[in-house]
């Protein structure tokens, strides 16, 4: 049997403006931003791989998967 430890991390916690909560833990590199909305549960939570660089495939299923426009996204780049 392995022994398990507890690590307590760090982790921010913010609401943007769109109405997404976004979580994510600063301190572990190639970790992931999690995002979901307070009040409209139809819409999808996110999984975003926390890269230097996403793959353009990634980044069209992530803009598919939050319901918004090419546009739209960077606009909001």
């Amino acid at each position: 049997m392995m022994d398990t430890k507890k690590v307590h991390l760090p982790v921010i916690m913010e609401k943007d403006e769109d109405g997404f909560f976004v979580v994510e833990c600063p301190i572990l590199q190639g970790s992931y931003i999690r995002m979901w909305h307070e009040f409209d549960k139809s819409k999808k939570p996110l999984t975003i791989p926390k890269h230097k660089v996403l793959g353009k495939g990634l980044l069209r299923k992530l803009v598919r998967d939050a319901e918004i426009s090419v546009e739209e996204f960077n606009r909001l780049l």
